[in-house]
């Protein structure tokens, strides 16, 4: 088809002396109404309600749909939130770092850290696996870090994410104030107030010490040893440092008493039997 051809005629024009107020003429009248309409919207003011709608409803509607955009975010945060003051309060998750706790914990492991216990005038006994502040005993000043750095970490650390702060430790409590701990008898065991202890948790092939020791825990301090002996930088290797490698009470941050990840290691870790024929100490610990 040639397009650039012109028809032959043109078409009258309309003589009638008023234009049509047909269907045409109210589509003008439309479309301008919807873009005042529109125009109205986005200036501010208040929408037209649909059919059947009351202006009231739409109000309501329209105010209703922020809140339901912003719900998640909040729900989110309130969860946080939540999370943040449990493991301040009650119950911690701690990601385990190291293998110095092996077999009880292996790398990888989150134990819930239980701090109900020692807040209400209980404290740690032989046996437990606390967690604890090594700032002073194990480490004499903790190390600077970034601080929006470090508060990425404490928030993850807080739900299990990410590590705890590099000075804080999970052992074992060996003696407690007033004990005599030694190594070691003639059969190689460790001895609490003169009695032997036969330490069934201890990594398999480990000797319960490789290093001679003979110390008095002072009062209100904590003899700490890792259940990987051959693995383990506990009190034994900081006998030469201010305390004599004791932690002090007020450090201990809880007691570890369960795995909750991963799923197939799931178990409550009870303080074992293995100290409870020990005699009581001069101290009012027992």
């Amino acid at each position: 088809m040639d397009t650039d051809a012109q028809p032959s005629t043109l078409p009258e024009r309309d003589s009638s002396p008023a234009p049509d107020q047909g269907a045409e003429q109210g589509s003008r009248f439309g479309c301008f109404s919807w873009r005042r309409q529109r125009s109205a919207s986005g200036s501010g003011e208040e929408p037209a309600a649909e059919p059947g709608e009351s202006r009231e409803e739409g109000r309501e509607e329209a105010a209703a749909r922020p809140l339901l955009r912003r719900g998640p975010v909040l729900l989110v945060l309130a969860c946080l939130a939540f999370m943040g003051l449990l493991s301040a309060f009650v119950v911690q998750p701690f990601l385990i770092p190291s293998s110095s706790m092996e077999n009880t914990l292996q790398v990888g492991d989150r134990v819930l850290v239980n701090k109900l216990p020692y807040r209400f005038g209980g404290e740690p006994r032989r046996g437990d696996a606390v967690v604890f502040d090594g700032t002073g005993s194990f480490v004499q000043e903790a190390p600077a870090g970034n601080p929006v750095t470090e508060l990425l970490r404490g928030a993850g650390a807080a739900v299990g994410l990410a590590p705890a702060a590099e000075t804080d430790y999970i052992k074992r409590v060996i003696g407690v104030g007033g004990d005599r701990v030694t190594c070691c008898d003639k059969r190689g065991r460790i001895k609490v107030n003169g009695e032997p202890v036969d330490e069934p948790y201890l990594h398999p092939g480990d000797s319960p010490s490789d290093v001679p020791f003979d110390v008095v825990v002072p009062e209100g301090k904590l003899w700490v040893m890792g259940d990987h002996r051959a693995r383990s930088s506990d009190s034994r290797d900081h006998l030469g440092d201010p305390g004599g490698g004791t932690v002090p009470l007020d450090k201990v941050i809880g007691r570890a008493d369960w795995i909750g990840w991963p799923v197939g290691r799931w178990t409550s870790l009870e303080r074992p039997h293995a100290f409870d024929g020990i005699p009581a100490a001069a101290g009012p610990h027992g």
